[in-house]
């Protein structure tokens, strides 16, 4: 892929500076001249007589002056503030073809470290243009274009706090210009934030907002089945993360077989035939297979949806289908197979800078090392984990905590990697194909 054109923002703000130099030098000057006058204009008028008549005569002449003199300055910036607008509007489009560009590339297998260091470094600056100013209808999908980039980077880094604040943005911008489809699009965002911060029941009443504002007659648009599809998901994990707090039996059962359903109608709902779609339903179908305590038919999902992400090159969905794999070979007493796979995959989260998928895999090969007694080797790789985790973990704190014991493995190594099916572990890969 081609990467984006460089762009020189450094030479923009130091001609922005040159600029704002010049013309606050002008401003300084004439407040100088303004005041000497005014001065001399005050003595005078003060003397009374024919030297008032004087007086009042140099009042009107320093005033011509004052206007001639400033009167190149006021025109530059008056022809500055009416095209000020369209500059704006200029810079935000380049960011947003830009961002979009990148995000294209973010976890894929060609640019993806890349992708990654672009949005570290540019992401002070999406924020400033998406604050700026008011957005136009004629800006609304440039300001949306930005937030679909932004949202994809902070659901891969875990920021729900982030997320929120950007789905607060295009929920303003979709009201500012009378854009349902975008208010839509702002609730479901708001669900996921709210589900990453473990506020289930807020997350749910996001879902809902965002399905009344769905037309009641779509018809076979694109965009429709690409949010119809991303309610479906998100509704899934939503069951998924109910599933861990309720109890074994019965009430388990059923929020995971919702969940699945909601995925099956998520499969029916996608908007033609759409890779990336499918890659995300198998792994979060893997995912309900595991929580059912089903590994085979886990990697009955798992298995081709890793081969899918090889062929369409997106490493970050290859990776992750890689490590639920790792958990699927434990459940099946393979410790040997699971740690090769989370190896691998842990590989690839690293050569595309994804962070939080290298803590999880460091994480479950140092609860392995634990279960196995190798508490040295443990605190490693378990303290390596630490290091790259964006967000504390009662799990990692757990093991961590056996592995620094000199004693004989405790009591949590037989629970193993079987039972972290931590709501962290669901990780939404379905931002990269939805269409506003």
């Amino acid at each position: 892929m081609t990467s984006p054109p460089e762009e020189k923002p450094a030479e923009e703000k130091a001609r922005a500076r040159r600029r704002g130099d010049f013309f606050g030098i002008s401003a300084l000057a004439s407040a100088l001249l303004s005041g000497l006058a005014g001065d001399k204009l005050s003595q005078s008028l003060d003397s009374g007589g024919w030297v008032s008549v004087v007086g009042f005569s140099l009042t009107i002449l320093f005033a011509l002056i004052w206007a001639i003199y400033n009167a190149p300055v006021g025109l530059r910036r008056f022809r500055r503030w009416r095209a000020g607008t369209h500059r704006e509007a200029g810079e935000l489009h380049t960011a947003a073809e830009e961002a979009e560009q990148w995000l294209v590339s973010l976890g894929s297998d060609s640019g993806g470290m890349v992708a990654a260091e672009w949005f570290e470094q540019n992401e002070p600056r999406l924020w400033d243009l998406l604050k700026a100013d008011r957005p136009s209808t004629g800006t609304a999908d440039d300001f949306a274009r930005i937030c679909d980039a932004l949202d994809a980077w902070y659901v891969r880094r875990r920021e729900p706090a982030n997320l929120l604040e950007l789905s607060d943005v295009l929920w303003a911008v979709a009201d500012g210009c009378g854009r349902r489809d975008l208010a839509e699009l702002a609730a479901a965002r708001a669900a996921t934030a709210y589900r990453l911060m473990g506020d289930l029941e807020a997350a749910n009443n996001r879902l809902g907002i965002s399905e009344n504002l769905a037309p009641a007659r779509r018809g076979h648009s694109r965009t429709a089945g690409a949010l119809v599809a991303r309610r479906q998901v998100e509704r899934a994990l939503l069951h998924l993360a109910r599933a861990e707090t309720a109890l074994p039996g019965n009430d388990r059962d059923e929020v995971v077989t919702n969940a699945r359903d909601r995925l099956d109608d998520a499969r029916l709902s996608r908007p033609g035939p759409d890779l990336a779609a499918e890659i995300a339903i198998l792994i979060n179908l893997g995912i309900v297979h595991l929580y059912q305590q089903d590994p085979e038919g886990a990697l009955d999902q798992l298995q081709p949806a890793a081969a899918r992400a090889t062929a369409a090159g997106d490493a970050s969905s290859r990776a992750h289908a890689l490590e639920l794999m790792g958990v699927a070979a434990w459940m099946l007493r393979n410790p040997d197979g699971a740690k090769e796979w989370w190896e691998h995959a842990e590989h690839l989260y690293a050569e595309i800078d994804e962070r939080e998928g290298r803590a999880r895999c460091l994480q479950h090969l140092g609860s392995a090392e634990v279960v196995a007694g190798r508490l040295d080797e443990a605190k490693k790789l378990l303290e390596h984990s630490a290091s790259w985790r964006g967000y504390e973990s009662p799990t990692l704190e757990k093991y961590l905590a056996a592995a620094r014991k000199v004693a004989a493995t405790p009591e949590v190594a037989d629970e193993g990697p079987r039972g972290r099916l931590a709501a962290g572990w669901i990780r939404r890969l379905i931002d990269r194909w939805l269409l506003r």
